[in-house]
């Protein structure tokens, strides 16, 4: 079975006596099958030349006409212009075109406005459908793999009907951006209304409604081999620096002023909060947020090994401080069910851990570095990087922001403390914090004893060190 592709331009006289003459044949060959592509004129120029590169073709003039072996399939074979594919056409299969000038011309101009009429029609269609944009930084991370299924999802944006997945990656190489475009679109998710691959800041963060930095490699070019550690940080401060100023500018200038941003990663991710804060004036600062929710939850983990209870079990774990440095984990709150001790119950019934775990100096010591190294050994023995745990994490904090958690329930996250805990101002640091209504606000039910406000303290010197380096 034959195919023939006719393209050119919407106003092109020849085209439209292409068009004649391959509706002519396929009236008379039931299996001749013809394919119209109709390209606006400013389009034209810039259309042909792609598709030829693509195909290994010499083409200059419209309309472009070739052939192609539907059941081989592979690249099909170029006839030429109008007068090739004429010519073709009366030895092949003895028809010819003897339309006349001003039809052509009339036909000619009718494709024009058909085609113009068609974009019209379907900008308006577009425009009738708001989607979500949601843009993600450092999209080639591995995280990404577990986060945009879950992200694309009626359960995380219970009342929205579209979304608009922009995927970011600076300095990469846009053909795995492409691969991860195309991936995504293949999980058919109903709420998918586009996906958009950018790998500069051209239209960074235009329109955003949330987004999720996942940044992790700072600089390009040669390690420098004889460079001391504090070298090495005050350069990477100085990229960081660089970049999330860059970055707050562009989302103060181009997010919805309602966007909720979340920062998560390995590596000084209360910096690049902090920077976003400093730039991006416009916005409130209650949309900036730093996720300790990994971390959270790798507590939760160690806590349920020592229960021998499932993770899940262990709620109300609280992380406090610098997530990538001096973090402390705080039990005071925390409880687990179905623990199998003296004391028992029905399913819903809890029992505050601090009751149960008698080991105070594990808890201070031992405990604390067992958090601290998790996540290193999960790394070590997977030789990548926690990625599941961090897509979780950033998911678990969007379902709260999205009202989707109950009333009591507590999460860890790195915001802005400026007048908590007698912290310098523009600090951000990990803090209990309970959603409502869409909300975030900070958790003053908990003790906070001398000894918590001396980490607190301590956590806001590193911070406050690392910022200094990057100015």
């Amino acid at each position: 079975m034959a195919k023939i592709v006719l393209a050119g331009r919407a106003d092109c006289a020849h085209y439209a006596k292409a068009e004649l003459l391959a509706d002519t044949l396929h009236r008379s060959l039931p299996n001749f099958r013809v394919h119209k592509i109709s390209i606006l004129p400013d389009e034209w120029k810039e259309w042909l030349e792609a598709t030829c590169k693509r195909n290994g073709w010499k083409h200059e003039e419209s309309p472009l006409i070739w052939r192609e072996l539907v059941a081989q399939g592979g690249k099909g074979m170029l006839l030429g212009g109008y007068s090739d594919f004429l010519e073709h056409c009366q030895d092949y299969y003895n028809i010819t075109s003897d339309m006349p000038t001003d039809v052509m011309l009339s036909v000619a101009a009718e494709n024009l406005e058909t085609k113009t009429n068609l974009i019209v029609e379907e900008q308006h269609r577009l425009s009738l459908i708001k989607p979500l944009h949601i843009w993600i930084s450092s999209a080639l991370n591995p995280a990404c793999h577990f986060l945009i299924p879950n992200l694309i999802s009626a359960e995380l944006f219970p009342h929205i009907s579209a979304i608009s997945l922009h995927l970011l990656d600076l300095g990469r190489n846009e053909e795995e951006l492409q691969q991860l475009r195309m991936e995504t679109e293949d999980l058919a998710l109903h709420l998918l209304h586009q996906v958009t691959v950018h790998a500069d800041l051209e239209q960074a963060f235009r329109e955003a409604d949330v987004i999720l930095l996942l940044d992790e490699c700072w600089y390009d070019g040669a390690k420098d081999e004889d460079e001391d550690e504090e070298e090495k940080k005050k350069r990477t401060v100085k990229a960081i620096s660089d970049k999330y100023g860059q970055y707050g500018q562009l989302i103060d200038a181009r997010a919805n002023r309602e966007v909720k941003v979340i920062v998560s990663g390995d590596s000084f991710v209360h910096l690049r909060c902090s920077l976003l804060l400093d730039s991006a004036r416009r916005i409130d600062s209650h949309q900036f947020v730093t996720t300790a929710t990994q971390l959270e939850n790798e507590a939760r983990a160690v806590i349920a090994n020592k229960l021998k209870v499932k993770t899940s079990d262990v709620a109300n774990v609280l992380v406090w401080g610098n997530i990538n440095g001096s973090f402390y984990v705080d039990l005071q709150r925390a409880k687990v069910f179905n623990y199998d001790g003296a004391i028992k119950g029905p399913a819903f019934f809890s029992q505050p851990i601090e009751k149960i775990l008698f080991e105070r100096k594990w808890l201070e010591t031992d405990f604390q570095d067992l958090v601290r190294c998790r996540r290193a050994a999960v790394a070590s023995k997977t030789c990548r990087a926690a990625a599941m745990s961090l897509a979780n994490g950033i998911v678990t904090v969007l379902k709260a922001w999205n009202g989707i958690c109950g009333p009591d329930e507590v999460f860890s996250m790195a915001v802005l403390c400026t007048g908590y805990y007698d912290l310098p101002d523009g600090i951000v640091l990990s803090v209990p914090v309970t959603f409502k209504d869409g909300k975030w606000s900070v958790l003053f039910d908990v003790t906070v004893g001398e000894k918590l406000k001396e980490r607190l303290h301590l956590s806001a010197s590193e911070l406050m060190q690392e910022k200094e380096l990057g100015s």
